[in-house]
């Protein structure tokens, strides 16, 4: 009897993983909010940059740009690093990184140096952001997941019309004569906040089985974005020279050779840096799938306003940035009803919420169409009231959706490949809108320009609405 009892293996209780808790989270949010927030808050400063550094419209396009574009092509290595070495060391040097590059951005003694401070801080931000994700999927589970994903989906709206309020606000404000340069150094103490309460209130989590970061898969990954994105940013303003039509022609190679070189990896047991394996979760796909569309629009929405605000209505940044301040509240206050309404009707309040968009930019379009040049917060609150209810009703809910049933595990990578498809939409938004806006404007009139402009995101608004009816009902 002793001996068949002695035999037993004895079974070690598994150790539980860290806790997020009320502090830990606040603070992981508080770093999500600051790469958006700078990604927008430059749209309204941009012509007061232009005049205090002799920057032509190229070069301006550049301090947009530059940080968009080294966001987008570094944040699947940030979350392969933080899986690797560890989340909360990665969120502490890139929260601590993106402070510096503030600095330096908000010190820069000319344009060419305010471009290359900017490039920095989007690499600073690409190895902060996804450890908050990838924070988030490892130390909560249930209904505090949930919870933590509404919030963080809540926060990642409000941060990018907030950013644009902030900007306007700031410059007007011209504080200790710092004039546009403190929209970069407004980051410097709030990060330090930030590094204050991350030391003490995050806990520390990596994969259990750290994956080697994949060489010809970033290199791939990087210049894919590239060969897209920087000539539809700078292609315009540059003239569209030859350089600009070959990078283009090159983009559906390159991104077919990072298709072939990720599927072989995962077909020989090594690891890519996107496992092509990833995308057979069905959210995680329909919901990439859907926020592309709404990413696009939402920045270029953003760009294309803040540009027609002050240039063709005349408005200063404040009145310009204050203009959208009721979409902001409204996106807020359906922020905090998502989750029982998720809870209780599922995805099913995705489309609604793209009908509600869509009508809310109709309702702006006609505003403008019929008060121009006179157009500001009064003529555009309904239409951006009911935008920011249809927007709030969308982003949240298909963040939470995507990372719902990604592993403990493939956290970090999870949240790299969702924040990089949210990013590079951003991007590709100013890049396209904008560009069409910029160029209808010299032949319509900025009126039409913007009415036009308006109608084609309108479109791309039924496009996600149409992609919301193909999610799963539930999420988990």
């Amino acid at each position: 009897m002793t001996s068949a009892i002695t035999s037993r293996p004895v079974r070690t209780a598994s150790p539980a993983p860290p806790a997020l808790g009320g502090l830990g989270l606040f603070t992981v949010l508080l770093a999500a909010a600051l790469p958006l927030v700078d990604f927008f808050i430059v749209n309204v400063a941009l012509p007061t940059i232009g005049t205090d550094l002799s920057a032509s419209e190229a070069v301006l396009e550049l301090v947009v740009a530059g940080y968009g574009v080294a966001y987008a092509v570094l944040l699947v290595l940030g979350g392969r690093l933080g899986d690797l070495f560890g989340r909360r060391r990665l969120f502490l040097g890139g929260m601590a990184a993106f402070g510096l590059t503030s600095l330096a951005c908000g010190l820069a003694p000319d344009a060419w140096t305010l471009v290359a401070a900017r490039v920095a801080q989007g690499a600073a931000a690409a190895a902060m952001l996804p450890q908050v994700l990838a924070t988030i999927q490892a130390t909560t589970s249930g209904p505090r997941r949930a919870k933590a994903m509404g919030l963080y989906g809540a926060t990642a709206g409000l941060s990018m019309v907030a950013g644009q309020i902030l900007g306007g606000v700031l410059v007007a404000a011209d504080i200790a004569g710092t004039g546009w340069r403190s929209v970069f150094l407004v980051n410097v103490p709030v990060v330090l906040v930030g590094l204050f309460l991350a030391a003490r209130a995050v806990p520390e989590t990596r994969s259990a089985h750290p994956e080697p970061v994949d060489v010809p898969g970033t290199f791939l990954l990087a210049a894919s974005i590239l060969t897209l994105l920087v000539p539809l940013t700078e292609g315009r303003a540059a003239g569209w020279p030859l350089w600009t039509w070959l990078s283009l022609a090159a983009f559906p190679f390159v991104a077919a050779a990072f298709f072939a070189v990720e599927r072989r990896a995962d077909r020989t047991g090594r690891t890519p840096l996107v496992p092509p394996s990833l995308f057979a979760i069905v959210s995680l796909r329909r919901g990439l799938l859907l926020i592309v569309p709404f990413s696009i629009g939402f920045s270029g929405f953003m760009f294309v306003i803040a540009v027609a605000l002050q240039q063709g209505a005349g408005l200063g940044p404040v009145a310009a940035g204050l203009a959208l301040a009721p979409l902001a509240v409204v996106f807020f206050l359906f922020s905090l009803a998502g989750p029982r309404l998720v809870a209780r009707y599922g995805t099913r309040v995705v489309p609604t919420g793209a009908a509600l968009q869509g009508l809310g930019l109709v309702l702006m379009m006609l505003a403008a169409w019929r008060s121009w040049p006179d157009l500001g917060v009064v003529e555009l609150l309904p239409g951006a009231a009911v935008a920011g209810a249809g927007q709030a009703l969308q982003l949240p809910v298909v963040l939470r959706l995507v990372l719902s049933e990604v592993p403990a595990e493939r956290a970090g990578v999870g949240s790299g490949v969702m924040v990089t498809t949210q990013q590079s939409s951003l991007a590709l938004g100013v890049a396209t809108l904008g560009t069409l806006f910029l160029s209808l404007t010299p032949g319509m009139g900025m009126r039409d320009a913007l009415v036009t402009t308006l109608l084609v995101q309108c479109a791309g608004v039924v496009l996600t609405g149409l992609l919301s009816l193909r999610l799963p009902r539930t999420i988990v």
